[in-house]
């Protein structure tokens, strides 16, 4: 049995997870689950220039949903006239190339020109045409406040855009990660004894301004790290960067050009204008001590 989940899947949330989950059981222990996603975004095609930041890379993307249950991620390029077939074209051209038996979809799925078909449409295409849809119930989350949230991926980036990257982790089932290069910097921190590593990751949505504990992945190892994220107002406004500080790490910074992975776990504070270098200090030694702690 061919069991397929359609959506952008975009950071592969705890909603996202219960689809697969649903697709996999249906399919059964010798049945194929295959998730059916889009690149570039339906967004990015539709709302250039204004399209929101990604919650995850393709790559990334396609890594967590063989990690969920998918057997295979299949990737629908919307530019090649999806975005402009009818709901029931739109299923007709996916069937032909994926001969699936049932789909299965949560409440708020929408597809075809418009956005125009919903779970009951995708329901009576499917009696036509002689394939099954399961509908999986929205997925909840109580948050650090008690409120229960619906996993979505609207809902993952309000929480990083106010900061709240512990309760985005929730939503998640992990910490949101920022995958990048490391880039050259102004190299002020380790004037002051905290080298940080700038990272240039295009397209990745950032959490809000602040700075946070975390961890950071470099060469497959995982170590504490404290996040600075913001345009740096004690030296003067500069561009908006994310810089992190690995504790431990013993690799050349000037050797620009390496991959980084920088997990976001807890807010720490916000950032904030120090009179001078050494008040700045003393905060980066109590940040750097938290992050560890936190660890």
């Amino acid at each position: 049995m061919l069991v397929a989940t359609i959506g952008n899947f975009d950071g592969v949330h705890r909603g996202h997870q219960a689809l697969v989950a649903a697709a996999r059981a249906a399919a059964g222990p010798s049945g194929r689950t295959v998730a059916v996603t889009f690149e570039p975004m339906p967004a990015t095609v539709l709302r250039a220039g204004v399209a929101p930041a990604r919650l995850s890379t393709p790559a990334r993307r396609a890594e967590l949903l063989r990690a969920a249950g998918c057997d295979e991620v299949i990737e629908l390029d919307p530019r090649g006239g999806l975005l402009s077939d009818s709901p029931e074209e739109f299923m007709a051209r996916l069937r032909a190339m994926l001969p699936f038996d049932a789909v299965a979809e949560g409440g708020d799925f929408r597809f075809g020109r418009g956005r125009a078909g919903d779970v009951g449409t995708l329901r009576a295409i499917g009696e036509r045409h002689g394939f099954r849809t399961i509908e999986v119930a929205e997925q909840e989350v109580a948050v650090s406040d008690g409120t229960l949230v619906a996993a979505r991926s609207t809902a993952v980036r309000w929480m990083l855009a106010v900061g709240r990257v512990a309760d985005a982790a929730l939503l998640l089932g992990r910490p949101h990660e920022v995958s990048g290069t490391v880039e050259p910097g102004d190299r002020r921190g380790r004037g002051l004894g905290f080298p940080t590593a700038n990272v240039h990751a295009p397209g990745i949505a950032l959490p809000a301004d602040g700075v946070y504990a975390g961890e950071a992945v470099v060469d497959g190892v995982a170590r504490p790290a404290a996040v600075s994220v913001g345009v740096k107002p004690t030296f003067g406004r500069s561009a908006r960067t994310l810089e992190v500080h690995v504790v431990g790490l013993d690799r050349a910074l000037d050797d620009y050009g390496w991959k980084i992975t920088v997990r976001l776990r807890r807010w720490l504070r916000e950032q904030w204008r120090f009179p001078g270098p050494e008040a700045l200090v003393r905060q980066l030694r109590d940040d750097v001590a938290r992050a560890a702690a936190l660890a």
